[in-house]
């Protein structure tokens, strides 16, 4: 009989003899040193390491409530949830997720490999940091995960299966509201408003009806649409990189809906390290080359997208109808339509919700910062308003962007 045959929430102290029990990953004679890194708002992340060699795993276990909000209480299940997408995620893009050693349903924890070498994107970003490959690993990502879990290529039946699978009910809610609710109606009073901006945030947002409107109908694509299994967070905490390499982590929000949800965030947050680079980078060299990069990054992650989309699309789709000329070109259009739509609901819900970046909070200068997110605000309206007619290419969100920035 174990102490780990029922549930419970680990610290430190446990961890080692945890590992020592489900793995054979370390000499049973090795000295191990543990630390909690985690981060992030909803589990509890351990790296376990030896003292002598240096080698380390990590160890992610789902609480029952989040870090931000005993309040708040969610289902464990989201880490069967997120041990499975890394699975299906590693055979339709390899190399661009960590290896999953094993998951344990009884404690809610999953033992995986640890991403040494590799700095989370959001750090490295907000130190200026330039990451040449990265439009190419993460677009590469972004069509292999998602168009090749879509009907349009896997056997209807299957993929119905999968769609069971990864209910995902809890987090599901969350993103509900905090994504496409309450950035609009601060229902909840949960909005983390920056005072600065508070006039500017009532008239943009809370009392702009039209906008409502948009954001009413695409909570209910979300809700509706099971398109594709998304990662569902994949904001620049979500990655791990280097200057050679990428890994995309944390996929615990995943479940089936609009693939344009992950490259909308994907998009977003490359926009808040342009926010960042330009607020607080003094030299005028290194800030348009960094903020350069960014921009351009963000039309190279598109028209990347599109291109290895098309390809891709032609060599796997299986779905008779979708064959049909002309199909292709018009389910590619609703992706790009629901792209542009989540980098604006993304782009608000970070700089007004509940949930804030470090972008954004870390400018100092509180006019810069008010200035990042009028233009934040700005040119996500833009992108939620005009989804259907624009933003069909790299360029087209290269435009709108300098024109947001313009105005401010």
């Amino acid at each position: 009989m174990s102490r780990f045959d029922t549930y419970f929430l680990m610290k430190t102290e446990d961890v080692a003899e945890y590992v020592k029990e489900k793995l054979n990953f370390f000499p049973e004679d090795a000295t191990l040193e543990c630390k909690e890194i985690g981060d992030g708002n909803l589990n509890y992340v351990f790296r376990l390491k030896d003292v002598e060699t240096g080698k380390s795993i990590i160890v992610k276990q789902a609480g029952e409530a989040t870090r931000i909000s005993a309040e708040m209480k969610l289902s464990t299940d989201r880490g069967r949830i997120e041990a499975k997408i890394l699975s299906i995620q590693g055979k339709y893009a390899p190399g661009l997720v960590p290896e999953v050693y094993l998951y344990d349903g009884v404690m809610c924890a999953m033992l995986m490999q640890d991403m040494i070498g590799h700095t989370m994107m959001r750090t490295g970003l907000i130190n200026h940091e330039i990451y040449p490959l990265f439009p190419e690993h993460i677009s590469t990502f972004l069509v292999n995960s998602l168009l090749l879990t879509t009907d349009v290529v896997m056997g209807h039946k299957e993929k119905k299966e999968n769609v069971k699978s990864f209910i995902n009910p809890d987090l599901c809610e969350i993103s509900e509201d905090l994504v496409f609710s309450e950035p609009f109606i601060d229902y909840n009073k949960r909005n983390n408003v920056f005072p600065a901006n508070k006039d500017f945030v009532q008239k943009e947002l809370y009392n702009d009806k039209k906008l409502h409107l948009e954001a009413a109908k695409c909570k209910f694509d979300f809700m509706n649409n099971a398109q594709s299994l998304i990662h569902g967070d994949l904001h620049t905490g979500s990655i791990f990189i280097n200057q050679e390499h990428t890994y995309v982590f944390d996929p615990e929000f995943a479940f089936y809906a609009p693939m344009g949800y992950d490259i909308g965030n994907v998009i977003a947050n490359m926009f808040f390290a342009w926010c960042n680079g330009d607020a607080t980078i003094e030299d005028a060299k290194e800030k348009e080359e960094f903020c350069g990069w960014i921009l351009d990054s963000i039309e190279e992650i598109v028209d990347k997208f599109i291109a290895k989309f098309k390809v891709s699309f032609k060599e796997h789709v299986t779905d008779t109808m979708a064959k049909t000329e002309g199909f292709m070109e018009w389910y590619l259009g609703t992706v790009l339509r629901d792209t542009a739509a989540v980098a604006g609901f993304e782009s608000i819900r970070r700089t007004v919700g509940m949930a804030n970046v470090k972008d954004i909070t870390s400018i100092a200068d509180e006019k810069k910062r008010a200035r990042a997110e009028k233009i934040v605000i700005t040119l996500a309206k833009d992108y939620i308003m005009n989804r259907e007619t624009s933003f069909q290419s790299g360029a087209d969100y290269r435009s709108a962007i300098e024109a947001a920035i313009a105005k401010f």
